[in-house]
């Protein structure tokens, strides 16, 4: 029989169970739940684009004798804006967090000197995506409209928040990185300079991935891992190496899945829609005819 209209539904039964469930989901009391803010986080990333590549990202009106302040007063606005949102991530994650508000102006300050070894870095993706597509015009145009590179920006962001033990944001970076552009880079990989991801579209690239100077990767391209090695309790095992190994100016072709721990040989290219799962020696070419054979050339 369906429910009588003129009944009203009994809300109160419906408010108690999600109170319940919220209160089961952890044993932090509910007014230490300051979790970081997607929108505030998602504004600093380009807040942070701005002062990578002033003129390019924010203001444009730009001068040599405007430069300096403009980068003083932004700089000062994501220092403060950083620290709040690493607050709320470490008092969502740590229940017993001790001077939060030290700690994250600690770390949000550690992590602003990091950006000229950023900046140098993506300025070498710039040049490898621009070196590596003929359709590219310019570096300007490498860095205005594609996907791969807004991807590594916020990886490379993201992982040197990784590196300072920042919880939550840099997952989030990545995450809205990923929402945009298709691609999904974990905080984790450690990536070389000059990496250029073409297309992009589909591309993963797993928490453990170790990818060398140089390497070019096309759409659909899967870094992951073959397996999940579980603890006495059947539980997966956290931070392992479990994904590939990519030496320098490797070079891997759309829809290639490669699993597991494996090690790409400097100077090896993937073929298109290759399946691997071993480790291949330097200047492979792996296809897949002489995959299915098990003879890279």
């Amino acid at each position: 029989m369906p429910n009588d209209p003129s009944t009203p539904p009994d809300l109160h039964t419906v408010i108690e169970a999600l109170a319940e469930a919220s209160t089961a989901l952890t044993e932090m009391p509910l007014g230490r739940r300051e979790f970081p803010s997607r929108t505030a986080v998602a504004t600093l990333v380009e807040e942070l684009r701005a002062l990578l590549f002033p003129g390019y990202f924010g203001t444009s009106e730009l001068t040599l004798g405007t430069l300096r302040y403009h980068l003083g007063a932004r700089l000062d606005r994501v220092l403060h804006g950083l620290r709040d949102q690493i607050q709320r991530g470490l008092m969502a994650s740590d229940p017993a967090c001790g001077d939060c508000g030290g700690r994250s102006l600690d770390l949000a300050q550690a992590f602003l000197l990091r950006l000229p070894e950023v900046r140098r870095l993506l300025a070498t993706d710039i040049q490898a995506g621009f070196e590596g597509d003929p359709a590219a015009t310019s570096p300007d145009e490498v860095l205005f409209c594609y996907p791969g590179l807004l991807a590594i920006t916020s990886q490379r962001l993201a992982h040197e928040l990784l590196k300072l033990g920042v919880p939550l944001l840099p997952r989030m970076i990545t995450e809205h990185a990923h929402s945009l552009t298709g691609i999904d880079i974990h905080p984790g990989a450690r990536i070389g300079e000059r990496f250029f991801i073409d297309h992009g579209t589909g591309v993963v690239i797993g928490e453990t991935c170790v990818i060398g100077c140089n390497v070019r990767i096309y759409q659909g391209v899967t870094l992951g891992a073959k397996s999940f090695p579980l603890d006495a309790e059947g539980h997966p095992i956290k931070g392992i190496p479990r994904h590939p190994v990519v030496e320098d100016d490797v070079i891997i072709y759309s829809n290639a899945t490669i699993l597991g721990r494996i090690t790409l040989g400097k100077g090896s290219a993937v073929g298109g829609n290759v399946w691997l799962t071993r480790s291949v020696p330097p200047g492979s070419v792996i296809t897949q005819a002489n995959e299915k054979d098990g003879m890279p050339s």
